[in-house]
C-alpha cells in the first residue's frame, strides 16, 4: 500500500470511528441432534467450545497487529427449533441456557440462533421454541432470538404474525432487554452476521467466517469535503469509500479465516451505527443537505446510500452477503434519536425509509400498553414491504413497560438509549384475528 493510503486508513480508525463491527462465526448444530435433550445440548455445547474456542484470542491478535478494531466477536448457530425438535421436550429454554453456556466459555458477545422459520407453516418445534421465547431470553444473557415469518416465495403466516405480536409483549414483560435480542424477519437469510438476527442456515457449511463492516462517520467525513456538489458526485464519494472499508472487512475476514482454519464466508457491507458521536447514519443523511433525517427527500438520500454502499462495496469483496446497505436502528443512532426529539421522524417515515434500506424498524421503544394486535400489525406490514420488494425487512421493536410516549428507555453498550415513540392509535385486531395466509406476490413465480 501507499504511504498516503496507510495514513488515510489510520486516520479513518482514530478519528471517524472506523472499525469491523463484528466477526461472527456460523457453526452448523445439524450433527448433534438427539431425540434425548440433555445428550443434544451436551453436543452442542461441546462442538460451539471446541469450533470457536480460538475465536475471541484469533481476533483480539488481529486487532493488536493491524491496529482495526474488532467491536464484537459473536457466533450464530442452526436455528434451535430444528435441533430440538427431535425431543419430546416441551420447551426449549434448558436450549437456550446451553447456548449461552457455550457463549460465556469462548468469551463472545453474542450468540444468535434461537430460532425459528415458519413462513409457510408451523414444523414440530417451530410453535414450542417461539413459546419458549420470553422465558429464554429473560434467563440468558447472550443468546438472540429470531423468527422468520413470510418470503417473497410463500407469502406471510398471518398465524405466525400473530403469534408473535404475543410473544413480543410477553418477551417485555419478562425482561427488560429480551426484545431488544428479538427479531422477527421477513426473506431472512443464512448469512447474516449482525444480532440480533444471525442464524447458521441448513444452505450453510459447516463452519464459516462471517465479517459485518461498519464506518457511517467515514462516509459522513467524506462526504463533508464535497458540499454543495451534485448528487453525481455524492455517489461516487460514497461508492469509493464503501469499496476502502469493505476491503479492509474482507482482508479481516481472510486472515480470521486462515487462522482459525474455517472457509471464509461473506462480507456483509452494511453501514451499522453506534450510538458514538461521529457514527450515525443519520448525520450521513443530512451531511447530504437534508436539515434533519425524517423530513421530505429522507428515503430519497437513503436510497443513493444504500445503492452507492452496495456498488461499492461489490467491487472490493469476492463474497458480499448478508444484509449489506445501511441499518437505521433508533436505539444505537445519535442523529435518529435526536430526529425522534424533535418531532422530525415517526414510525410511519422509519416505514417508508425501510423499503430502501438493509432491515426494518429496528431498536424501536413504544409504549408499554401497547396491543399486541397493534404489534402483528407493524410486523405484518413490514413483511409485506420485503415480500413485494424481494428484500429482508424486520422488526425489533420494544414495548416499554411503565413508559410513555417521550421517555426514555435505557439498554446500555451498542443498544444506546430511545426515545419512547407514537404508536398509531386505531386498533387493528380484527385484521390480525382473520389468521391464514396472505399469499405470494405474482413476481414470486419465476419457474
Amino acid at each position: 500500500m501507499e504511504t498516503n493510503q496507510i495514513l488515510e486508513t489510520i486516520r479513518m480508525i482514530e478519528e471517524e470511528n472506523l472499525d469491523i463491527r463484528t466477526i461472527t462465526m456460523g457453526i452448523s448444530l445439524l450433527d448433534c441432534i438427539d431425540s434425548d435433550s440433555d445428550r443434544a445440548c451436551e453436543k452442542m455445547y461441546q462442538k460451539i467450545t471446541t469450533k470457536a474456542k480460538d475465536l475471541v484470542k484469533v481476533g483480539e491478535a488481529i486487532e493488536a497487529e493491524y491496529g482495526i478494531p474488532i467491536i464484537n466477536k459473536r457466533i450464530s448457530v442452526t436455528p434451535i427449533a430444528i435441533i430440538a425438535a427431535a425431543t419430546p421436550d416441551t420447551d426449549y429454554v434448558k436450549f437456550a441456557k446451553t447456548l449461552d453456556k457455550a457463549a460465556k466459555a469462548v468469551g463472545v458477545n453474542f450468540l444468535g440462533g434461537f430460532s425459528a422459520l415458519v413462513e409457510k407453516g408451523y414444523q414440530h418445534g417451530d410453535a414450542i421454541l417461539m413459546n419458549s421465547i420470553p422465558q429464554a431470553l429473560a434467563e440468558t444473557d447472550f443468546v438472540c432470538g429470531s423468527v422468520n415469518i413470510g418470503s417473497t416465495k410463500a407469502g406471510i403466516n398471518m398465524d405466525a404474525v400473530a403469534h408473535m405480536g404475543k410473544i413480543v409483549k410477553e418477551t417485555a414483560a419478562a425482561s427488560d432487554l429480551g426484545c431488544a435480542k428479538l427479531v422477527v424477519f421477513a426473506n431472512a437469510v443464512e448469512d447474516n452476521p449482525f444480532m440480533a438476527g444471525a442464524f447458521h442456515g441448513v444452505g450453510e457449511a459447516d463452519c464459516v467466517i462471517n465479517v459485518g463492516v461498519s464506518g457511517p462517520g467515514v462516509v459522513k467525513r467524506a462526504l463533508e469535503k464535497v458540499k454543495g456538489e451534485s448528487f453525481d458526485v455524492v455517489a461516487e464519494v460514497v461508492k469509493q469509500t464503501a469499496f476502502k472499508i469493505t476491503r479492509m472487512g474482507q482482508m479481516v475476514g481472510r486472515i480470521a479465516s486462515e487462522r482459525l482454519a474455517v472457509p471464509f464466508g461473506i462480507v456483509d457491507l452494511s453501514l451499522a451505527p453506534t450510538p458514538a458521536v461521529g457514527d450515525s447514519v443519520a448525520h450521513v443523511l443530512e451531511e447530504m443537505g437534508l436539515k434533519s433525517v425524517g423530513t421530505h427527500g429522507t428515503t430519497a438520500a437513503l436510497a443513493l446510500l444504500n445503492d452507492a454502499v452496495k456498488k461499492g462495496g461489490v467491487m472490493a469483496c469476492n463474497h458480499v452477503g448478508g444484509l449489506s446497505g445501511a441499518f437505521i436502528p433508533v436505539s444505537e443512532d445519535a442523529g435518529m434519536i435526536d430526529a425522534v426529539n424533535k418531532g422530525y421522524l415517526t414510525i410511519e417515515k422509519l416505514e417508508a425509509m425501510t423499503a430502501i434500506c438493509s432491515v426494518g424498524l429496528d431498536m424501536i421503544a413504544i409504549p408499554g400498553d401497547t396491543p399486541a394486535s397493534s404489534i402483528a400489525a407493524m410486523i405484518a406490514d413490514e413483511a409485506a414491504i420485503g415480500v413485494i420488494n424481494h428484500k429482508t425487512t424486520a422488526v425489533r421493536i420494544i414495548p416499554a413497560k411503565g413508559k410513555t410516549i417521550g421517555e426514555m428507555v435505557e439498554f446500555g453498550g451498542l443498544l444506546g438509549r430511545a426515545p419512547v415513540m407514537a404508536v398509531n392509535a386505531a386498533g387493528s385486531n380484527d385484521f390480525i384475528a382473520r389468521g391464514g395466509r396472505i399469499p405470494a406476490p405474482i413476481h414470486s413465480f419465476k419457474n
